[in-house]
């Protein structure tokens, strides 16, 4: 891996799950307890089943999941999910990709440091009041604040907080399309759910690679 990204951005933008931790395992469980509350549904909300669907926005998640039920349907198992993803999040948390504390600690030093995600309005803030990390972030942006595209996001933080050189960092081609979009470089993120075979500035296969990278 090359140092030679130092010294050339002012600040990162991260995406959430699949970079900084995965809490597919919990959203399973919520998105089961969830659907068990209609009985429209017969489905078995796997692990793999979210990691396929995470990083698109939270209404494109339930069109795809669920192409067979109406409006009605569709938006009231979605309230479900939302509120039961939430719920138990909040009790049983997702898993940390190690050593990121201790990496955003030492990039906050040198960087200023956001989070845009595709999520839901409250998923961004419970995952930095769950892991104390709020100290490390100057701000955020999600799909659930005005249901736009995370590139439109992405531009939003870039020029509310006057970033002059940010760089983004995530797992999928979505992201990589979206910094692309936004007019922002691209490091790709392989340990996470997706796979971008090219047009990244750089790869990082442990969250850690950025102290020395950047």
């Amino acid at each position: 891996m090359s140092n030679s990204l130092k010294n050339q951005y002012d600040s990162i933008i991260f995406d959430l799950d699949g970079t900084l931790w995965d809490s597919t395992a919990n959203v399973a469980l919520a998105w089961q307890d969830a659907v068990n509350k209609v009985d429209y549904l017969q489905v078995d909300m796997t692990q793999a089943l979210v990691r396929s669907i995470t990083g698109m926005t939270y209404d494109a998640i339930f069109d795809k999941l669920f192409p067979d039920l109406n409006d009605a349907q569709r938006t009231e198992v979605k309230a479900h999910c939302s509120e039961s993803e939430l719920r138990i999040l909040h009790a049983k948390g997702g898993d940390l990709y190690p050593r990121l504390e201790e990496t955003l600690q030492d990039l906050s030093t040198r960087y200023k440091l956001y989070i845009v995600s595709n999520c839901q309005c409250g998923y961004i803030e419970l995952f930095l009041d769950l892991n104390n990390l709020h100290a490390y972030f100057l701000g955020h942006q999600c799909y659930g604040t005005k249901g736009r595209p995370k590139a439109d996001n992405i531009r939003d933080v870039v020029g509310d907080h006057g970033l002059k050189a940010p760089v983004y960092v995530g797992d999928t081609m979505g992201d990589y399309h979206a910094a692309t979009q936004a007019g922002v470089p691209f490091i790709f993120a392989d340990y996470g759910f997706g796979k971008v075979s090219e047009g990244m500035v750089a790869t990082i296969s442990t969250i850690a690679d950025l102290k020395t990278l950047l």
